[in-house]
């Protein structure tokens, strides 16, 4: 049964009030409260069942059929939130506007929150370590306009970009958007790639809010930006139902002053998750990723993601490391306040967001305690951090609640004795209530003579007098008790005492609960208006977070401080890769990696398995680290200032977008050879091998020769092309340089160390047994291998691919020349053969 087949006259009340709120919410999946479950109906139930595997039942709604419905209970609903939305689908949660008792007909019902792909609040619902963000796109003339707004902790940023897809799937990638709000008339080209090949969900909206949040938007200069932010918070504000009142600044992102890596470098260094299986564990963030709070990781992901470019912002970090190595016993103590801190961004994004409840404000006030310790540490470190210990607000939250106070708001148990005078004497009616029933108990036991009757209490009936079935004969017509139920082992009565003392006990207990509920709102009240004081704690803390987690690396994986300059110098000693070696169970080989002044490109030859790729991809994380403020892990390390990172590693084809290999490599590698700058670093791992073996040299060798002649970048160029070597002698700026191995006994043995000048031959076959192919295949292979090399040996020429040279031969310019002079009409046959045997003496001298 479909929800547009209905008759709608012929529904029932609840199901009418149902249809009407559905159909301002035709996109999203309406979980309607009713009870303890929330309840779908029609093709949104039938979505839900399918989706989260739930039985689909139906439901009697004046119809002769009954209405496909399925629910969940309302106290686990927000891992099915969180299930449904992980798979791309809106979900609007409908509740009561008004108390049933005072409500006349049907209760109001309406949707008091939305969930999608980028605008979760929640953090009960949000990876901890990991930032959520919703931006808005709006394009003008060549640019694009973002703006990024991260719901769970109100950050608000923005940033202008060139029109280009890599550089928008690189900024959605660095601050983790999982939805982009467009117009209508965005192009449809990108929509569909960041959709189809990125996950991204778009969400639509042509309308700007005015007047709404306008203490924010007019402090913005830029009419463009400006346009941004009306665009994102109307989506928000109409569409989310989101309160964005508390967002009071906006952090405008200059690109220029970081380092510059596009998607493609991000994964193939490894940097937040591995290649293989996509995980975090074994990447980059989770070797360096020390953190005590949830802030502070992700705070430490984007110093990752956007490492700096200057010099005394990067030496700032150095010292503030260096310091707290130094005075280790306060770096430890720092250490240990940290980890009493819970999450102060996204606990003020609950404040906003009207889901805190008593636990959330217990974690606050825990967080708050430490703070003095924390300024005080800071003091004497010379940090220069002003701590807000926000007092005023401990103190309340100490003097107000219970600390075992309960995740519910309605269920009392959460405001301490001695905060609110009208409070203590309600509780105090209740427990004198308490008492009195007890006392009743045993009055009435001793007036009737029934010693094992006793009081209970359920919903149904309130409180009650149960007689066991063998005394009931001892109750009498005098006491004046009501029948009110027979079990199979006895009888319940009321009496009209009893009533009248359960009606004040209950009315007390109700009453707890409702001024509960209201202190607790006054105090959410008092901290609202410290919101973005408590932000601004939260971003010192985070950042102190990072420093420390940084600290504790250097000591325990033995990072030292590098040294960074501006002349295009790179001189490490020792250096390594962090994450490689402390995986590989092996001892790790460090290596150097030196490029003085004049030289910029090392071209690394080696065999496969050798450690080429390890040794390129140490270059990039230990500049990435350098630049991030970090230590690096090597014994002494003389870094220049990267301003943008390009890497080709890896073959692989792009099924999404049916590219094949060779098409990924020149896309990667233009990408790198029209945006690097003679600041840049680009690393090429055996560039050209996804093609014939002669256009891949020939393209191989094109590329070095443009690096070389036009970039100047620092590159590292790994290869397996031994006839790229000679390049050497022509460009003084390129260097040759192997990683070595060991022939014996027809196997091979990797010392994975780098060594100046470049390898003789190549180790395939024997790679190939190291891999276990059988015996038989190899020998065979060996034996083509013999007759290739025999053939090259008796006529070079025959194997070009062995001995091609790319340069240019000027004797053949000047044969060119001279026969191109030659006016054969008006020369004699005798001079024709004179000049035939002078152009082919010039040859045979040559030769």
């Amino acid at each position: 049964m479909k929800r547009s087949e209905v008759n709608r006259d012929n529904l029932s009340p609840m199901m009418q009030q149902y249809m009407e709120i559905k159909d301002e919410y035709e996109n999203e999946l309406l979980l309607y409260r009713l009870g303890d479950f929330y309840e779908l109906f029609f093709e949104d139930a039938l979505i839900a069942s399918r989706e989260l595997e739930l039985t689909l039942t139906g439901r009697v709604a004046g119809l002769e059929e009954r209405v496909p419905m399925c629910g969940v209970p309302h106290h686990t609903v927000k891992s099915y939130i969180e299930k449904l939305v992980s798979k791309g689908y809106r979900v609007a949660i409908v509740e009561q506007l008004e108390d049933p008792k005072t409500a006349k007909g049907m209760v109001k019902r309406g949707v008091v929150d939305v969930f999608s792909k980028g605008t979760i609040a929640d953090a009960d619902l949000l990876n901890a370590k990991e930032s959520s963000c919703i931006s808005s796109l709006l394009l003008f003339d060549e640019v694009i306009v973002m703006c990024i707004l991260d719901l769970s902790t109100s950050y608000l940023a923005t940033l202008t970009i060139p029109n280009a897809l890599d550089k928008l799937v690189n900024e959605i990638h660095n601050y983790n958007i999982k939805e982009v709000v467009v117009k209508s008339d965005f192009d449809k080209s990108i929509i569909n790639i960041l959709k189809t090949n990125y996950g991204i969900e778009i969400s639509y909206n042509d309308l700007f809010i005015e007047d709404k949040y306008a203490t924010l938007i007019n402090k913005i200069n830029d009419i463009r930006i400006k346009m941004g932010v009306k665009h994102l918070f109307y989506y928000v504000d109409h569409k989310i139902l989101k309160d964005l009142s508390y967002i009071t600044d906006i952090d405008y992102i200059n690109r220029n002053l970081y380092l510059e890596m596009d998607i493609h470098t991000i994964r193939n260094l490894e940097l937040t998750e591995t290649v293989r299986l996509k995980d975090r564990m074994y990447s980059l963030i989770w070797l360096i990723d020390k953190c005590k709070t949830a802030m502070g990781s992700r705070k430490l992901k984007l110093w990752l993601l956007n490492p700096l470019k200057d010099k005394e912002k990067i030496y700032e970090r150095y010292d503030k490391i260096e310091k707290l190595n130094n005075e280790f016993i306060l770096k430890d103590e720092l250490k240990k306040a940290l980890f009493e801190i819970y999450d102060l961004e996204r606990l003020t994004g609950k404040t906003i967001n009207g889901a805190l409840n008593p636990r959330d404000l217990i974690q606050l006030k825990k967080s708050l305690e430490v703070l003095p310790q924390i300024k005080e540490i800071c003091q004497k470190l010379n940090f220069n951090y002003n701590i807000n210990t926000h007092q005023n607000i401990y103190d309340i939250l100490e003097k107000a609640l219970i600390e075992d106070a309960p995740i519910s708001l309605k269920e009392g148990g959460i405001i301490k004795d001695g905060y609110n005078q009208e409070l203590d004497e309600i509780k105090s009616i209740r427990s004198g209530g308490k008492e009195f029933i007890a006392q009743f108990e045993e009055k009435i036991k001793n007036q009737t003579g029934i010693k094992n009757l006793k009081i209970g209490y359920n919903k149904v009936f309130g409180y009650y007098i149960e007689v066991s079935k063998g005394q009931k004969n001892l109750v009498k017509e005098e006491f004046k008790w009501e029948r009110r139920q027979t079990l199979t082992n006895g009888e319940r009565y009321i009496s009209p005492e009893l009533k009248e003392k359960e009606a004040m006990i209950l009315n007390a207990e109700e009453k707890i609960n409702n001024l509960e509920y209201d202190l607790f709102m006054e105090i959410k009240e008092i901290i609202k208006k410290e919101i973005v004081n408590i932000k601004n704690t939260a971003d010192i803390i985070s950042e102190l977070d990072c420093l420390v987690a940084l600290a504790v690396c250097s000591e325990e994986y033995n990072l030292i401080r590098p040294n960074l300059n501006m002349e295009h110098v790179v001189e490490i000693k020792n250096g390594r890769h962090p994450v490689v070696e402390i995986v590989n169970k092996k001892e790790y080989v460090p290596n150097d990696c030196i490029l003085n002044k004049g030289i910029n490109t090392l071209l690394i030859t080696g065999p496969n398995m050798s450690g080429k790729s390890t040794f390129m991809r140490q270059l990039a994380i230990m500049s990435i680290l350098a630049q991030m403020g970090s230590f690096v892990p090597a014994t002494s390390a003389n870094l220049p200032i990267f301003d943008k990172i390009f890497t080709r590693i890896g073959a692989s084809d792009d099924l999404v977008s049916g590219e094949s290999t060779f098409m990924v490599e020149m896309k990667e590698a233009k990408n790198a050879i029209l945006n690097a700058t003679s600041d840049s670093l680009i690393l090429f791992d055996e560039l050209g091998r996804g093609t014939a073996t002669y256009d891949g040299i020939s393209l191989a060798q094109g590329i070095l020769e443009y690096i070389s002649e036009n970039i100047h970048a620092i590159t590292l160029f790994s290869t397996h092309y031994h006839e790229l070597t000679h390049l050497e002698k022509k460009y003084p700026n390129i260097k040759n340089v192997h990683v070595s191995a060991i022939e014996e006994n027809n196997s091979i043995t990797f010392l994975h160390k780098v060594k100046n000048g470049a390898i003789d031959k190549s180790y395939g076959i024997h790679v190939a047994r190291l891999a276990g192919m059988p015996d038989k295949l190899l020998n065979r292979a060996t034996d083509i291998l013999n007759n290739y090399e025999k053939k090259k040996n008796n006529n070079p020429h025959n194997e070009i691919q062995l001995s091609l040279d790319f340069t240019k031969d000027e004797k053949d310019d000047e044969i060119k020349t001279k026969l191109k002079d030659l006016d054969v009409l008006n020369i004699s046959p005798i001079e024709a053969l004179n000049i035939l045997y002078e152009l082919k003496k010039d040859i045979d001298k040559d030769n």
